[in-house]
């Protein structure tokens, strides 16, 4: 279990890639009070962008009533996480990470999701936007058997 960076979380960070580790590290821990609290009361969370099989409209989970339901509907199923960032590029109050999720489901499972994972947060730190770029098929291609 575990969060690998490309840059030192220690040093002195921009807020936004800040906000970006500590969700990382919250989804690992599974600590879902953690994660919200992350969160401001209007953010919205994309995960993907656009319609998926966890949002069929694809206008984002909004709120803290609705970003809690995304980690039920979704976070809550996978047993372990893994965030392996690759790059990380910080400008203004945003971050895109690139990188991929690996995630270990159920019935010894596991998919790795490539992707750029873009926070946006505001003057306090709290994050008001999370969007998630990746490809649903993409990452189901990968689905196989965990030997580790």
């Amino acid at each position: 279990m575990g969060v690998d960076v490309c840059w030192d979380p220690s040093a002195a960070q921009p807020p936004a890639r800040q906000a970006a580790f500590r969700s990382m590290t919250a989804v690992t821990a599974g600590d879902k009070t953690a994660w919200l609290a992350l969160f401001a009361g209007d953010a919205v969370v994309e995960d993907p962008v656009g319609p998926s099989m966890f949002d069929e409209v694809g206008k984002g989970h909004h709120g803290q009533d609705g970003i809690s339901a995304f980690w039920d509907k979704t976070i809550a199923n996978v047993e372990r996480f893994r965030f392996t960032i690759r790059d990380s590029h910080a400008a203004g109050d945003e971050v895109a990470n690139v990188g991929t999720i690996t995630t270990y489901l159920p019935g010894g499972y596991r998919v790795d999701t490539d992707g750029v994972f873009v926070y946006r947060v505001r003057e306090d730190g709290l994050i008001v936007s999370m969007r998630a770029f990746w490809e649903t098929e993409r990452a189901m291609a990968t689905a196989r058997k965990d030997t580790a």
